[in-house]
């Protein structure tokens, strides 16, 4: 190696670590990779464009020293105990006031233990969730960093450079202090879970309840993609159901199997949430109906001794008619999903002292990663009116979009219903919906309950005080 100086560094060069290097590349800055596997290390500079500062090595010493300083560097490598086993060795080679990023799906409070692990030995630790895939990092994703300020203008410039573009402003933003970023990241991903949930219900819905060609349903959710419900999972959704298989000529959804695999950051999602106390029916249930798949067997059985006749119900409406009640229905769903979400951003950011602005989230969520989606843009304008807004259901041009589509919410709801056909996410989001605009609940009951058998107390609403009764 030649005694160069790069701009940036990155450990672990898989496909996310190689291509958002070399876009990185693409962007004017000197780059290095680092990776234990000589192939990994040599792809990278086989990769690479002619003429191009990139590098790629094998040796730790030899990557450090190659760094400009203070030096910025990003670990790509599988979250858990390979980040901790990567910060470790690399440790005897940095110097106060290097920079070390992680860029994978790491749970948040590991994030912190690291941000005050390093700040002992004055290094500084971001926590940085990326969106977008292999295509995204090669070509623009959507970034999501959170850690120390000051130390965020050192990497300012790379990041800008290379994330997605929305309206020429960058996908990018830093968010806010110590984990916020993965936390982020975190609830980004259980919008994500719920979504694919919405979108595999209205697909099941048309095949097995409606009885829909598989054409048709391709051809809507192509369609679907120049409406107000565009967005990346319905764009995909067209070309997947496009595929065929080589051999067979069938469609290749088809011959996938049901048993939907995770990773782990829904059910994050969904646990936090509840540690939080915020409502979160919708990707709850999203990850239920993952682990409710991996029973393939039972359900085999249930399909047989369980079989029901759904109920029989007036004709079908017109195709159009169907198709228009069941966008509304997705789109619906699909606001009320993102709504959630972000509620847990504000009240986690309350809690842990993220200090998030929300309209920065929804800005850098617009382009580049999984969820970005048209209505993004309108999210983002309800918070740059009103950053103190508490639910995006009181926003009033959000709010009247989920007036003028519940109807046809319940109406897809009723016919799921009669056909036999669980929609447990689309349920949810409408009986969120109905729950958070009802102005009493009939959770007066469960207290006088829990003061009936545990003596734990109720308040009244009639006069201030806490109260216990003697019900027998």
């Amino acid at each position: 190696m030649t005694n160069m100086e790069y701009d940036f560094g990155m450990v672990g060069l898989g496909v996310m670590g190689r291509n958002l290097l070399l876009n990185i590349a693409d962007h004017g800055f000197s780059v290095v990779g680092l990776d234990l596997d000589p192939v990994k290390a040599a792809a990278l500079e086989a990769e690479a464009e002619s003429g191009k500062p990139i590098k790629g090595t094998t040796s730790i010493q030899e990557f450090v020293d190659s760094l400009q300083k203070p030096r910025a560097l990003m670990l790509l490598v599988p979250a858990g105990k390979a980040v901790d086993a990567a910060i470790t060795n690399l440790l005897p080679y940095l110097e106060p006031g290097d920079i070390v990023i992680d860029g994978g799906n790491s749970y948040f409070p590991d994030t912190n233990r690291r941000i005050l692990e390093l700040q002992e030995k004055n290094l500084h630790f971001f926590g940085m969730g990326i969106s977008g895939g292999e295509k995204g990092a090669r070509y623009g994703p959507s970034m999501m960093p959170g850690g120390d300020r000051q130390a965020y203008e050192r990497l300012r410039p790379v990041f800008e450079a290379v994330a997605a573009k929305v309206d020429g402003e960058p996908c990018v933003s830093y968010l806010g202090n110590g984990s916020a970023g993965n936390y982020v990241k975190m609830v980004h991903n259980g919008i994500e879970y719920g979504i694919m949930q919405l979108i595999a219900e209205t697909y099941d819905l048309l095949k097995r309840g409606v009885g829909n060609s598989h054409e048709e349903i391709q051809h809507m959710f192509e369609e679907w993609n120049g409406s107000e419900v565009q967005s990346f999972l319905v764009e995909i959704t067209g070309q997947i159901l496009k595929k065929t298989d080589d051999v067979t000529g069938q469609p290749l959804v088809n011959l996938i199997s049901d048993r939907a695999r995770q990773k782990g950051t829904g059910k994050w999602t969904s646990q936090n949430a509840m540690d939080l106390q915020v409502p979160l029916p919708t990707v709850d249930i999203a990850v239920t109906m993952r682990d409710m798949s991996a029973y393939k067997e039972e359900r085999v059985l249930a399909a047989q001794s369980l079989a029901i006749k759904p109920t029989s119900s007036e004709a079908n409406a017109e195709w159009h008619e169907l198709e228009n009640k069941l966008r509304n229905a997705f789109y619906f769903a699909m606001l009320v999903t993102y709504a959630q979400g972000l509620v847990q951003l504000r009240v986690a950011s309350d809690t842990y002292q993220y200090e998030l602005e929300l309209q920065e989230v929804a800005k850098i969520w617009r382009g580049g990663c999984i969820i970005r989606a048209a209505c993004l843009e309108d999210i983002r304008k309800a918070f740059a009116v009103n950053p103190a807004l508490p639910n995006l259901l009181l926003d009033p041009i959000i709010g009247q979009e989920l007036l003028n589509r519940q109807e046809d919410m319940r109406t897809i709801v009723k016919l799921a219903i009669e056909r036999g056909i669980p929609v447990p996410a689309m349920m949810t989001a409408l009986a969120y919906f109905d729950a958070y605009r009802s102005e009493t609940l009939p959770t007066n009951l469960i207290q006088a309950q829990r003061d009936y058998f545990g003596a734990h107390t109720y308040e009244r609403i009639d006069q201030p005080g806490i109260f216990h009764t003697d019900w027998d």
